[in-house]
């Protein structure tokens, strides 16, 4: 059957800061090049490393726990990163973790951006300037509820490719990552003057499927071919025997994750099967719990994370919170788990800092049950970020997708014999469109099935009229009717890649304001029903542009107004809906 295939443009254009271009954050001790970019000074007494006698972590020479908390921020805007890593610093955090996502920064081969909310070094000297420690965590592989684990979509252009494992071409395009990442790095090694006092090679790697020893040993090897012999490299499985077993190896320090379920004694004991001797590190420590679309909304009690994180801290083990602030997966940065269940665009996590940064009921619970550890900066906290309530503001409809393909697709059409997929098209986010048309008289209904083909979401319609919506995993058929030759359309939707497991090889609406993706919107399915907005993205100097693709059941039309409504209270634990209608 032939047909044709027109890509929906999902591009994101991101504007940089007017301080993109500030490099002089860091101490006054590092010294600054006439181009402004950062030049090492002596270094010498500065060291980092594990004492496995008095298993302990020694800085300077000097027994040394830190107490650490996640922040990720490529889910976090630029403009609010400052405020962001002082409130962590003001609950005694004394270092932060940060995961890299490969895609994030390498959204086509070759094609790097470090730049805006991109600005990775800029993130680091701003950690450096306000005192914290940084644990860096660059994958490859991060999972992170990320799309695609932060692996670029792109690689699955080879069909037969086995990611992190041997493969030769996976194993060159990480070679070509790596080679431009960690370079970036080094100066910010804590030997060399800066913040970054460990770095995680892989992430949970013990849970995935090909075991693949000679994978870790060649990241080993480049790991310390750029950032050399002296940083302390470790890896984080969770607190299972059989992952530890795969997922370390010689030369890497072997740490373990768990929350308040797991039994502290029990995880340690597990830790202490690979690494006899040297610190207790609990890398993940969940602070709350992930969402996924049509599920309940995750909640941890503050009482039980303060109890689990007291008892960890007693034994003198070294914890990072995970998260600390969850942040947001704007645009369509959100991943997904199996059986496929994609996560919503917040990432609020239940965490101490809500996703808009405000100080939170558990945010002050963990600060006192810290304090009873380490002393507790003094000074104020800044407060939380003044939210608005603006109202309703009047929508109208503009066109359908259908009416715009000649914007959305400047290039036209694509033809094949054949359905593509998004990597095929190099269409790696957003929304694709299948067209072709109906080969004989349907005037009783056919199934159209997919098959589990689609993923993830097909709107099919025969002229414009629709039929129906093939989901993957839960409507694999729909019956149409039509005449031969009137246009069948499926607009198929990338509700975002598997993350975790062995399916991460996964092979595949939204709103904006002032152009800014502020991510998918999905009311109907649950629970997340209102959007974060950002301050800096908002204007005064002009009127403010709300833009709202609806893919079904639109209340707008030519003749009825319907409305947006601007809040000032986040809902994330809405009405649930997991029919094939919503």
């Amino acid at each position: 059957m032939c047909g044709n295939t027109c890509c929906v443009g999902a591009c994101v254009v991101v504007k940089a800061d007017a301080v993109a271009g500030c490099r002089g954050l860091a101490r006054h001790s590092h010294l600054l090049d006439a181009s402004g970019d950062r030049v090492l000074g002596s270094q010498a007494n500065r060291t980092f490393k594990i004492d496995y006698n008095g298993d302990q972590f020694l800085k300077d020479g000097q027994p040394f726990r830190y107490i650490s908390g996640s922040i990720h921020y490529s889910r976090i805007p630029r403009f609010y990163w400052k405020d962001r890593l002082l409130k962590m610093k003001m609950a005694g955090l004394n270092a932060i973790q940060t995961y890299v996502p490969w895609n994030f920064h390498e959204p086509l081969p070759g094609m790097y951006q470090f730049s805006g909310d991109r600005d990775l070094e800029y993130f680091l000297q701003l950690a450096d300037e306000i005192g914290l420690l940084v644990i860096l965590r660059p994958g490859p592989y991060i999972c992170a509820e990320w799309d695609m684990g932060g692996l670029p979509a792109w690689l699955l252009e080879k069909k037969s490719i086995v990611l992190r494992s041997s493969d030769v071409d996976y194993l060159k395009a990480v070679d070509n990552w790596l080679g431009i990442l960690l370079p970036k790095m080094k100066p910010y090694l804590y030997q060399n003057g800066g913040p970054i006092i460990t770095v995680q090679v892989e992430n949970e790697y013990g849970s995935y499927f090909s075991c693949d020893y000679n994978y870790l040993r060649f990241l080993l090897n480049l790991f310390r071919q750029h950032l050399g012999e002296d940083v302390v490299l470790f890896t984080t499985d969770g607190a299972v025997v059989e992952y530890l077993q795969c997922g370390s190896l010689q030369g890497l320090y072997a740490t373990v994750d768990f929350g308040t379920g797991g039994n502290v004694t029990n995880g340690f004991l597990i830790q202490r099967t690979i690494e006899p001797r040297g610190p207790l590190v609990n890398s993940e420590f969940y602070t709350g719990w992930l969402d996924h679309w049509g599920e309940a909304h995750q909640t941890v009690s503050s009482k039980a994370i303060v109890t689990t994180l007291t008892d960890m801290l007693s034994r003198g083990a070294n914890v990072n919170l995970y998260m600390f602030i969850g942040g947001t997966n704007f645009g369509f940065w959100n991943g997904a788990n199996t059986p496929y269940a994609p996560q919503p665009t917040s990432y609020d996590y239940d965490a101490p800092l809500s996703e808009a940064g405000d100080l939170t009921e558990k945010y002050f619970a963990l600060r006192e049950a810290i304090g009873k550890f380490e002393k507790l900066p003094e000074g104020p906290i800044p407060p939380s970020t003044p939210k608005f309530a603006y109202g309703k503001v009047a929508m109208k409809q503009v066109n359908t997708v259908e009416e715009t393909l000649d914007i959305l697709c400047p290039a036209g059409p694509i033809n094949s014999t054949y359905p593509l997929t998004f990597v095929e098209v190099k269409q790696y986010f957003g929304f694709v469109l299948y067209r072709t048309t109906l080969p004989k008289n349907c005037s009783e209904p056919v199934s159209l099935s997919s098959l589990n083909g689609v993923h993830d979401r097909a709107y099919v319609s025969v002229n414009g009229v629709p039929q129906g919506i093939l989901e993957r995993n839960k409507v694999f058929s729909i019956n149409i009717t039509g005449e031969a030759g009137d246009t069948l359309d499926l607009l198929v939707e990338n509700l975002g890649r598997v993350n975790f497991g062995s399916k991460i090889d996964d092979f595949k609406g939204q709103v904006w304001v002032n152009g800014f993706n502020l991510g998918r919107y999905w009311p109907a399915r649950g629970p997340q029903v209102t959007l974060y907005v950002p301050r800096h993205i908002l204007v005064t100097s002009a009127p403010n542009n709300i833009t709202v693709l609806e893919l079904e059941r639109s209340p707008c039309n030519f003749e009825e107004k319907c409305f947006v409504e601007m809040v000032d209270k986040p809902v994330l634990d809405g009405p649930l809906s997991s029919s094939k209608e919503s």
